[in-house]
């Protein structure tokens, strides 16, 4: 459910370049955290799973998202296009954040993503692993937000 002045290409169906492109705006958008922006990509009563947490509609997703980046600090995420169909995106990600006693995580996850016509993300399902890492072993160390083109991306870094 959307209203007309709410389109978010590229929208479906997809092609390969157009799967991609979609992955990279979202991983843009998840590394401004931005929450209010962010939660715009997401329809009105867009559901989640996000470990054992369910959101229910845009406002709880935004309000999930405020949490989330409260908690992990530093965050970092690079997404990468696993399989794609007509409307549904299979990803897989990484990001390196730390919590507020310096400690440092890589957390690594799959996401299954469904979109409406107008491009809006309806259903998001997320499984995600945690890896306490020490700062040395991080590998994403570009200046807070996008990651940079010439950045190497999950498989070029051996992840």
């Amino acid at each position: 459910m959307s209203s007309n002045d709410e389109i978010r290409p590229p929208l479906p169906p997809f092609t390969r370049e157009s799967a991609i492109e979609k992955v990279r705006l979202a991983e843009d958008g998840w590394n401004s955290r931005d929450a209010a922006k962010v939660a715009k990509a997401y329809s009105l009563d867009t559901r989640w799973r996000n470990r054992a947490e369910f959101v229910d509609g845009r406002g709880q997703a935004q309000a999930f998202l405020e949490r989330k980046w409260a908690k992990e600090l530093e965050y970092r995420l690079i997404k990468e296009l696993w399989a794609f169909t007509d409307n549904r995106i299979a990803v897989r990600y990484a990001y390196e954040w730390r919590d507020d006693s310096g400690n440092w995580f890589r957390s690594y996850g799959n996401e299954n993503w469904e979109f409406g016509a107008d491009g809006l993300m309806v259903n998001r399902y997320a499984c995600i692993n945690d890896l306490p890492i020490t700062e040395a072993e991080r590998k994403f160390r570009w200046p807070q937000g996008r990651r940079p083109d010439d950045h190497p991306g999950l498989s070029e870094l051996g992840l």
